[in-house]
C-alpha cells in the first residue's frame, strides 16, 4: 500500500463522548473536506468511558480526505483544578492563592501527563506540573 500524504494536522480539545459537528469540530475539519459526523462518531466512541473530562485530540488529515486521530491526556490545568477542588485558577498568579494540592496528588498528575510531557523521568514531570500549578495560584504541600 502506498503511503498516504498528510495534508494537515489539527489539534482541538473536546469534551469526552460529547463531540458534535458544530464548532469547534466543524470549523476545524470542514475546510479540509473531512466528514465531521464520521469523526464525531469515532471520537465519541473512543472517549465514552472518560465522560466529564476534556480530552485533547490530534487529527491527521490525508490527501484522500481520510483521517486518523490520537487522543492525548487531559490538560494539566484541568487535572490540577480537579485535584485542588477549585473552579478556576487565580486571577493574579503569584500574588493570590486559590488552593493547594499534596505531593501525592502532584505525582499522580505527573504520571497521567507523562506520555505528553517533554520529561525524562517522573521528577522532571513533577517539576513541570508544579510550575503549572504555581502559575494558577495553587501551592504544593510537601
Amino acid at each position: 500500500m502506498a503511503r498516504r500524504r498528510v495534508t494537515a494536522i489539527v489539534k482541538i480539545q473536546l469534551p469526552a463522548g460529547g463531540a458534535t459537528p458544530a464548532p469547534p469540530v466543524g470549523t476545524a475539519l470542514g475546510p479540509h473536506g473531512v466528514q465531521t459526523m464520521e469523526f464525531c462518531k469515532q471520537y465519541n466512541a473512543a472517549t465514552e468511558s472518560m465522560r466529564g473530562s476534556i480530552i485533547p485530540v490530534e487529527i491527521t488529515i490525508y490527501e484522500d480526505r481520510s483521517f486518523t486521530f490520537v487522543l492525548k491526556t487531559s490538560p494539566a490545568p484541568v487535572l490540577i483544578r480537579e485535584a485542588a477542588g477549585v473552579e478556576k485558577g487565580a486571577k493574579a498568579s503569584g500574588r493570590e492563592t486559590v488552593g493547594s494540592i499534596t505531593d501525592e496528588q502532584l505525582e499522580e498528575i505527573a504520571k497521567i501527563k507523562m506520555p505528553d510531557l517533554n520529561a525524562n523521568d517522573i521528577e522532571a514531570a513533577k517539576l513541570q506540573i508544579e510550575g503549572t500549578a504555581r502559575s494558577m495560584g495553587i501551592t504544593v504541600n510537601r
